[in-house]
């Protein structure tokens, strides 16, 4: 259907995660480029919704300045029109149902394919509830993104053998946010995984470090990072995007390190 298995054709994939609009769409569009530029293999748009139940303070911060800054969903579309002038790489959204229940399910899917968005990932969606949206997705050419998490247990099978796109795989209970240690038995949940679906698998929560990342990288497909990037624009503002390109090359280096010694 999309193009997303482009992002894992060439070793592990690096997947940075972006809030639309944090300081302003002007920063978000100069801080992708800036990832796409340093190594990117796939990036992940966060719409601002006012309650992002899945994500920690430091996400929240992003979501809050970025409403209080006036950005809507048909401005973030826009601004995807705008990047895909020019950025190749797969694009994702990453945001809650209820954005998409409020703009209409069919009229925001159908969008999403016309202005080149491979993906659709609602942590906040039930795997029980997917088929509210499911229909409107094949229709137009929209993966899917399913999430396991480790309280998914004997669901993960079931959830894997349907996945399209890549799986997200959850690394630790709780929101998102940098985390010190990943402690989860992750290796066992990639394991079941692996007996369902040659699908490829991207690991998110916690990950922070080149460490981390080629941790991650060595048991999965890929590493996604989400705070350690909004901490960047928190810090930098308008001046952030090529802090952001720094780090991103710095953790892809990292997946490629982890790629050379498998």
């Amino acid at each position: 259907m999309s193009n997303i298995k482009a992002a894992f054709e060439n070793g592990k994939a690096f997947i940075p995660f972006i809030t639309c609009g944090d300081p302003d769409l002007e920063t978000t569009a100069a801080a992708v480029r800036a990832a796409v530029e340093n190594g990117a293999d796939l990036i992940e748009l966060g719409i601002p919704f006012s309650d992002p139940t899945a994500e920690g303070p430091v996400i929240q911060g992003a979501n809050l300045r970025a409403l209080q800054g006036g950005v809507t969903t048909d401005d973030i579309f826009q601004l995807v029109r705008e990047l895909r002038r020019d950025v190749k790489i797969p694009l994702v959204f990453m945001t809650y149902a209820n954005v998409v229940f409020s703009y209409g399910a069919d009229r925001f899917i159908r969008i999403c394919g016309e202005i080149g968005i491979d993906g659709l990932i609602l942590p906040d969606l039930p795997y029980e509830e997917k088929e509210e949206f499911l229909p409107d997705c094949h229709k137009y050419g929209v993966d899917l993104i399913s999430l396991i998490a480790p309280t998914s247990e004997d669901r993960t099978a079931k959830i894997a053998r349907e996945a399209e796109g890549f799986l997200y795989i959850v690394s630790s209970m709780g929101v998102t946010g940098t985390r010190t240690e990943i402690k989860t038995d992750l290796a066992s949940i990639l394991s079941i995984v692996r007996q369902n679906t040659d699908i490829p698998c991207a690991i998110g929560f916690g990950i922070s470090t080149p460490q981390q990342a080629k941790a991650m990288a060595a048991l999965s497909d890929g590493a996604i990072v989400g705070s350690a990037i909004i901490k960047l624009l928190e810090k930098y503002g308008k001046d952030a995007p090529p802090y952001i390109g720094e780090y991103v090359r710095e953790m892809k280096g990292a997946l490629r390190e982890t790629c050379s010694e498998i």
